[in-house]
């Protein structure tokens, strides 16, 4: 019986799986996917917004400037790719000037700070590369980026380094109450618990149905987004942002904490949960929009593209309670921008337990900090020299767009890599310029090596995704011939 089950290992489901470990609580997350962070937060723009972008009367609002504040410590002491580097929203008509005006006002007194009017002028000396049709942009320099999905990693594994216990490949089935809690029903087991958080992102609704507490839907959002060469890198060196739609913050230019540009979302309401396809129309959108106030960006420098599905409830803003069923809580509707408020939304429910009545005693020893991957490319020689000598496979480059080692593969490995993209989204190895085309067979041999499984079971991002056939499938086709 464990005291609390979150379902869903988001970077929500994450951050609460770290929050909670901190109590004597016997504590376990369930994931659909093959690793956390598979769904919704790996196809993140990986923004940390600035505060002040959203609507004081929501709970978007009340968690958005908290959660911004949270970032540098986890960071800090789970060492994922992190750096505030600052947003402009640009204003390119007479009519937005005043919407530049009101933000910086519902900031400020949000308690934002830094926020500045910059002109036309002072657009230009700071992004050369923006439109000269600028006339004014709002300067906000606590914006950051960051890596989501290492994000997610950090917060589970320092979740588990406290005793928090991680179930993926778990897809929730049926869910049963009696007197005594939950029995969770999933593909490979059961569990018993007291206490369920629904973090399930955009099947939230579906997991709550099951004990008949939907009092509300999600409603698929896809976002394409694409990734430039790193020829690029430079042009911009803050978020760029248009002046936002009804349904969207707009299309972005996003330098990434690892360089290379990125450019997106799109906001289409779609009706699968699952469509993560791109399109034809997708890019022609979004470039025809970035050129409006970035000319030099093309898609001909796209070297790779990606879409996700943003989890919008039908009330558009966060859901967080305690529903109508006892010990049962939705956090749902956690789209735009709930990567920022993900760790302020941790501690609210932590609270919320505990003015619930759930007692939460805090342990004697709790450790916050984890020692991160390695980065090899980001040493200098003499470092580089002193860290082959203590292990050669740091001499062995697995991937050459990004200077991947194979120690570095192998720490991802030993930290919960399952899959091609548990291995790139660790370390980045086939996140460059030929995303993989030379790196896949080398990574491929490391995992069957290392988990002890034959090459045509290793998949890129679960079932489903294998990247070979079995040698016997692929020797039967040739007799046919």
């Amino acid at each position: 019986m464990y005291d609390v089950i979150i379902i869903g290992g988001g970077i929500v489901g994450c951050a609460l799986a770290r929050e909670l470990s901190r109590y004597d609580l016997r504590l376990a997350l369930i994931e659909k996917e093959v690793e956390v962070g598979f769904e919704t937060s790996k196809t993140n723009s990986g923004i940390i917004h600035a505060g002040h972008h959203s609507s004081p009367d929501t709970l978007k609002g009340k968690f958005e400037w908290a959660g911004n504040q949270m970032w540098d410590d986890l960071a800090g002491d789970l060492k994922f790719g992190f750096k505030r580097i600052g947003e402009l929203l640009l204003a390119q008509l007479p009519e937005d000037l005043q919407y530049l005006e009101q933000l910086k006002k519902q900031g400020e007194t949000r308690g934002v700070t830094g926020l500045e009017i910059w002109s036309q002028k002072r657009v230009r000396k700071e992004e050369p590369n923006l439109s000269h049709s600028v006339l004014q942009a709002l300067y906000a320099p606590t914006a950051a980026v960051v890596n989501p999905y290492e994000a997610c990693f950090g917060l589970i594994e320092s979740a588990q380094q406290n005793g928090a216990e991680l179930f993926c490949g778990n897809q929730v089935l049926a869910i049963d109450q009696d007197n005594d809690g939950f029995t969770i029903q999933t593909s490979q087991k059961n569990f018993r618990t007291h206490i369920i958080l629904n973090v399930a992102g955009l099947f939230a609704d579906q997991v709550a149905a099951m004990v008949a507490a939907d009092n509300f839907k999600i409603l698929p959002r896809k976002g394409e987004e694409y990734m430039l060469d790193r020829r690029l890198q430079g042009i911009v060196s803050r978020i760029i942002f248009p002046i936002p739609t009804a349904t969207s913050k707009g299309v972005l230019i996003i330098p990434t904490v690892d360089g290379p540009i990125m450019v997106g979302p799109t906001a289409e309401d779609v009706s699968s949960r699952e469509d993560q396809s791109t399109s034809f129309a997708g890019a022609s959108k979004i470039f025809a929009a970035v050129r409006k106030y970035c000319p030099a960006i093309s898609e001909r420098d796209t070297i790779t593209e990606f879409a996700g599905l943003r989890a919008v409830s039908d009330a558009n803003d966060f859901i967080i309670e305690q529903s109508s069923v006892k010990n049962f809580y939705n956090i749902a509707g956690i789209q735009s921008p709930g990567l920022t408020a993900a760790p302020a939304i941790a501690t609210y429910v932590a609270e919320m337990l505990r003015s619930d009545g759930f007692t939460l005693v805090g342990k004697k020893v709790w450790k916050s900090d984890i020692d991160g991957p390695p980065h090899f490319a980001q040493m200098s020689p003499k470092e580089r020299k002193v860290t082959i000598e203590r292990d050669p496979a740091f001499g062995r480059i697995v991937c050459r767009c990004e200077s991947i080692t194979e120690a570095e593969v192998l720490y991802a490995i030993k930290h919960g890599a399952r899959t091609l993209d548990g291995v790139k989204f660790r370390v980045r190895a086939g996140m460059g310029r030929c995303q993989g085309g030379f790196c896949t067979t080398r990574v491929m041999d490391l995992l069957s090596q290392k988990l002890g499984i034959p090459l045509h079971k290793i998949t890129k991002r679960g079932q489903g995704s294998e990247i070979c056939a079995p040698r016997q499938d692929i020797l039967s086709v040739e007799d046919k011939r």
